[in-house]
């Protein structure tokens, strides 16, 4: 008995959710993609304690199914979107306009939804699910190498902060982003999507590196290049901008800034740094930081004359 009330409570709460979503028209909107998002967050929750059969729900199944139509009407809804970003980037759409709508998602991070994945750090947002959407990388699929202790695990940099990157290091054409452990190369990709700076990609994980090019290859973009490579040995001559999200730290680490401080010599560079690493590169006294170094947070820094 009290499983069938914890049940019809369950069900009679997702029946006012499924009649207020079935009756708002502004889902439907094309630019509403965040409520949309919540949308489909609140009904996942409700599907995780659903009936696992229709036998089982007996006369609880009706609510279910109209609230599993709502849910694939949402996603085609969101998936039409998707595409409809694809095929401008795709035909080379300028990238200013671009850069306005994928970052129009962006919440303060302090903030209700921004953390929407159940992490405090780095907290994904709906502006990943956008992002997500845009790029579709296919599974890298396969085994990972072997893994040097130094080198740590990949995680994609949110994408609130990879706009935030695009913003204070101000990329021009003149630019070339160097993304240190590129990962899957969302940093890179987002920049050659919303700048006219040329992005490159350095990876150690050779499925990602070629998921990465096939991304990039997918949405015709001519200004990212992804290279399978221990950043250590990577040809850093042509970077301007540098970015690391903690891809590794202890002897690597000081390994490639060693690397930069010597390319600092040559010419004027840019560091971002997100993560546990930043620490690190706060204390090269080759560097001085734009503002008080955070690791939650895109930290800048620019190398002293």
């Amino acid at each position: 008995m009290p499983r069938e009330r914890s049940l019809q409570a369950l069900t009679n709460a997702l029946q006012r959710l499924v009649t207020r979503l079935e009756s708002d028209p502004s889902l439907i909107e094309p630019d509403h993609l965040r409520q949309r998002l919540e949308a489909l967050d609140r009904l996942e929750a409700y599907f995780s304690s659903a009936p696992p059969t229709a036998s089982s729900a007996g006369p609880l199944e009706p609510v279910y199914r109209r609230a599993r139509a709502i849910f694939a009407k949402l996603e085609s809804l969101n998936s039409e979107r998707y595409q409809v970003i694809r095929r401008e980037i795709q035909r080379g759409s300028p990238p200013d306009p671009l850069l306005r709508r994928m970052h129009s998602l962006e919440t303060d991070v302090a903030g209700g939804p921004a953390n929407r994945m159940g992490h405090d750090f780095p907290g994904y947002n709906f502006l990943d699910d956008l992002i997500s959407g845009v790029l579709q990388f296919e599974d890298p699929g396969g085994e990972q190498i072997s893994k040097d202790p130094e080198l740590l695990f990949y995680q994609p940099t949110p994408a609130r902060h990879i706009f935030h990157l695009i913003r204070v290091a101000a990329l021009t054409a003149s630019d070339v982003l160097v993304d240190l452990g590129s990962g899957l190369g969302h940093v890179a990709l987002l920049a050659a999507i919303c700048t006219a700076a040329h992005s490159v990609g350095i990876e150690l994980e050779a499925a990602y590196v070629e998921r990465a090019r096939q991304c990039a290859q997918t949405l015709n973009l001519d200004n990212v290049t992804f290279i399978h490579q221990d950043a250590r040995a990577a040809d850093f001559s042509t970077g301007t901008v540098f970015y690391l999200y903690t891809p590794f730290l202890g002897s690597i680490l000081s390994a490639v800034l060693t690397r930069l401080r010597h390319e600092a010599a040559t010419r004027r560079l840019r560091i971002c740094s997100y993560g546990p690493c930043t620490s690190v590169i706060a204390r090269e006294s080759w560097l001085e930081a734009a503002a008080a170094p955070e690791a939650q947070h895109i930290t800048l820094f620019a190398s002293r004359d």
